[in-house]
Formats: C-alpha cells, sequence, structure tokens
C-alpha cells in the first residue's frame, strides 16, 4: 500500500474532522481505531484515531508511537500530528511531550505548530490562538473540565511542554509566502500564524519537505491539497434505518444543539450516578429519533465521573445498536470514543460534510452504521435536528 498521508490524530472526532478535511482534498481516507486491521479498504490516507488527548503523557506518547510504527509498516513516509483546534492539553502535555517523540523517532529536528481552522473560527496571530475572535482564555475552553486553557499564548503553552526551543513565525512573514515561511524553519518547534485559509495553503506548501507536520484539519487540508489531486464529490451514506443521538459533551454549542434536539424529539437525561436509562432508549426508538445526553455545564459535572458516564453512554449506544439504530450521532470526543469501542468499530469510511468538521462516516462490517462523531463545539443550534433528518 502506498499512501499519500498519513495521520494521528489525539482523539476520536479530531481523526473524523481530519478525514472530511482530506475528502475534500481529493484524498481517499480511512479511519482507524485499534487493534489495527490488517487489512484496509481501497484508500490513499490513513487517520489513526487515539484516545491520547487526556491520557497520562507516558501513555499518550507511548500509544502515539505505535501508530507511528504501524504506518511506517504501510510505507508511509511523512506523518501529521492532528490535535485540536483549540490546542487542548494540560501545562503538562500531551502535545509537546508527543511531538518531541515523533520527532525523535522520525530522525528530525524540526516541525511547524498550528492548530488555526478559520473556516470553524479559530485563527491565530501573533502567536496567540483566538476562537471566533475572542482570545482562547476568555472563551468558553477557559473551562474546560479536563483541559482548561487558560492562556492564548502558544509559543508560552507549547514552551512549557517541551525542551525544544519554541519560536514564532508572524503574520508578516506568513502573508509574503511559502518560501518566506520555509525560510524560517530552523529547529525545535515553529508557531504559525494563520488568520485565513490562503495563510494556511501557504504554510501546507511551505511544509513539503518535513517528515512530520502538526495541527488541526485545517492544516492538514493544506498539506494534502499541495498534492494538487482533483477535488472528489462526497455522497450520503446509503445507510437507512432509525436514528439516536448521545451527547456527552459539555459545550456551550452541543447544550444549545441538546436544547433544539429536546424540544421536537425525545429527549432522555443520563444522571451521573442515576439509573440506567438503555431499556427507556429502546423503547423510544420505535416512535423516532431518541437523544440520550449527560450534556451539563462544566461546574455541574464532576471529573471524578467522567469516564463512567462516557463508559455508560457507550453501553447505551450498544443497546441501540442492537435494537436497530443505524445512524447514530455523538457529540464529544471522550464520547465518540466510548461509543465507537462498545459498539467495536476499527475502520470508518468518509462520506459527506452535516457541517463543517463533521462528516458522516460509515462502517465497512455488517450490519452497517452511519455514525457523525461531533467535537463538542462544533456545529449549530439545530446540528442534531439537521443529522437525523
Amino acid at each position: 500500500m502506498s499512501l499519500r498521508f498519513a495521520a494521528i490524530a489525539d482523539d476520536v472526532t479530531g481523526a473524523t474532522d481530519l478525514c472530511g478535511a482530506l475528502a475534500r482534498a481529493g484524498l481517499r481516507p480511512v479511519q482507524t481505531i485499534g487493534p489495527w486491521p490488517a487489512e484496509l479498504p481501497q484508500c490513499d490516507a490513513v487517520v489513526v484515531a487515539l484516545k491520547s488527548r487526556t491520557a497520562p503523557v507516558a501513555a499518550a506518547v507511548a500509544e502515539s508511537l505505535r501508530a507511528l510504527a504501524w504506518l511506517q509498516e504501510l510505507d508511509a513516509e511523512r506523518i501529521f500530528f492532528k490535535y485540536c483546534s483549540t490546542f487542548d492539553s494540560t501545562p503538562e502535555g500531551n502535545i509537546g511531550p508527543v511531538a518531541d517523540a515523533l520527532l525523535d523517532a522520525l530522525g528530525e529536528e524540526f516541525t511547524v505548530v498550528c492548530p488555526a481552522y478559520p473556516e470553524n473560527g479559530r485563527t491565530v496571530y501573533l502567536g496567540h490562538l483566538f476562537v471566533h475572535g475572542r482570545l482562547l482564555s476568555e472563551s468558553s475552553l477557559a473551562h474546560h473540565p479536563l483541559t482548561p486553557m487558560t492562556d492564548a499564548d502558544l509559543v508560552r503553552v507549547l514552551g512549557r511542554q517541551t525542551q525544544r526551543p519554541v519560536t514564532l513565525v508572524p503574520h508578516d512573514v506568513v502573508a509574503r509566502g511559502a518560501e518566506a515561511i520555509a525560510a524560517q524553519f530552523a529547529e525545535g518547534y515553529a508557531v504559525v500564524d494563520a488568520i485565513d485559509g490562503a495563510d494556511l495553503i501557504a504554510l501546507g506548501a511551505a511544509c513539503r519537505e518535513l517528515r512530520l507536520v502538526t495541527g488541526a484539519a485545517g492544516l492538514g487540508e493544506a498539506v494534502a491539497s499541495a498534492l494538487g489531486l482533483p477535488p472528489r464529490v462526497l455522497e450520503q451514506p446509503a445507510v437507512e434505518g432509525p436514528a439516536a443521538v448521545i451527547a456527552g459533551s459539555c459545550s456551550q454549542a452541543t447544550m444549545a444543539q441538546v436544547e433544539r434536539m429536546a424540544s421536537r424529539h425525545t429527549a432522555i437525561r443520563l444522571e451521573p450516578r442515576g439509573a440506567d436509562v438503555g431499556d427507556e432508549a429502546v423503547a423510544a426508538l420505535a416512535a423516532g429519533p431518541v437523544l440520550v445526553y449527560a450534556s451539563a455545564p462544566p461546574e455541574e459535572r464532576e471529573a471524578a465521573d467522567a469516564a463512567a458516564v462516557e463508559e455508560r453512554l457507550g453501553a447505551v449506544a450498544r443497546r441501540l445498536a442492537d435494537a436497530g439504530a443505524r445512524r447514530i450521532v455523538v457529540a464529544g470526543g471522550e464520547t465518540s470514543a466510548a461509543v465507537v469501542q462498545a459498539l467495536g468499530i476499527r475502520v470508518l469510511q468518509v462520506g459527506a460534510e452535516i457541517a463543517r468538521g463533521v462528516p458522516w462516516m460509515t462502517t465497512v462490517d455488517e450490519p452497517r452504521l452511519a455514525l457523525a462523531l461531533k467535537s463538542g463545539n462544533f456545529g449549530g443550534p439545530d446540528f442534531f435536528l439537521e443529522a437525523v433528518a
């Protein structure tokens, strides 16, 4: 197998987001969830979905290196390390330690860092990350229950996570194009400004010779676009059947989506320490789309409950699939990981997007399932309604 693009994503929804971006750039990506399969469907790009964003540093590094070794067995020469466009991490990592380990394993000394995703409102200027025009540290991400982002200065944030030098390629350099950007590449890491799509395209071209590139899906698409492939038209998945929504994210976007969905369809709240809701969800599925949610404002969710809640949501998804649900929408990276694990999914193919960054993904095994694995912050208020429609 000859891969045009290979990536390691630090969570499941991020991998899905990147698959959609690569498909827009003309590639035929598949998403894999370990343990990795011996055979893959026809593809020219592979995105490995890990659950390493909030794992202990040592575990995140070890899992990322195992993914790298597998991709190298598939003859992947260049690797893209995909993390969230809000640079979700703790002061200790995991972005810096994983990137360090990948550089070491590849025998490289330098790579770029750019979480910009202008189409989803994420921009980097003077090394600071903005979310819809507000500093990251002033956005709702400052109160994330697992990875509160209270510092918008990416040079400073990454500098706490690595011993390698961290420099900045400012926007006045980026505006001069790919050659000017590449001329700034030296040693360690370069945080690169990007405020629009043209900036990312220039950066993608500048990264042609790098064996490791790190960033969000926006930069992944730009790197893939530099391959010059013709665009692809993606189709809706040919999967029919009852629809269910599983929501675990506590983001403001998901909370609004839960409220809209609950106004139109059956909605069942899973209380962190409450009773099982599987039977109730299965019974409701016969009457139409059903929403099962544990989403709540961050101050109402205890970190100690998070893992148990995700496991229970995964079990509900399994019950619903066994009862005939064939279209399953999931909100939240941790929740998506729990659901695909509960469903035993190992390979997904990409289809048409519901919203930017959220394509339909279909399983290759029977029974065929169509899944929308959504980062908590993605999509408008009617996203769930649009998906189940």
